[in-house]
C-alpha cells in the first residue's frame, strides 16, 4: 500500500521522509533544489521550524543540514517513513 504524498513543509519535526518527486508547479525551483542535492529516493528529516508559519525550516538531507523557505519545502513531495 502506498501512502499519499505530503509536502516537505508539512513533515513533523524529527520525522523522516523519502523524497518521491517535486510538485508540478515547481519549475525553475525544482532545478535549484536538485542543484543543492534534493533527489528522488533521498531521506530527509525535519530538524527545526521558524516561529512564524514554520518559516524557514531546517532539514537534514543525507549528511547535509539545509535551511529552506516554506515555499521551497512545499515543492518537495515526500512519503513518511
Amino acid at each position: 500500500m502506498t501512502q499519499t504524498p505530503i509536502k516537505l513543509g508539512n513533515l513533523p519535526k524529527h520525522q523522516t521522509g523519502r523524497i518521491i518527486g517535486f510538485s508540478a508547479a515547481a519549475g525553475e525551483l525544482e532545478t535549484r533544489l536538485r542543484e543543492i542535492g534534493f533527489a528522488e529516493g533521498d531521506h530527509v528529516t525535519a530538524l527545526h521550524f521558524g516561529l512564524f508559519g514554520r518559516n524557514p525550516m531546517t532539514v537534514k538531507l543525507n549528511s547535509a543540514t539545509i535551511a529552506l523557505r516554506r515555499r521551497e519545502a512545499d515543492a518537495v513531495l515526500i512519503e513518511m517513513l
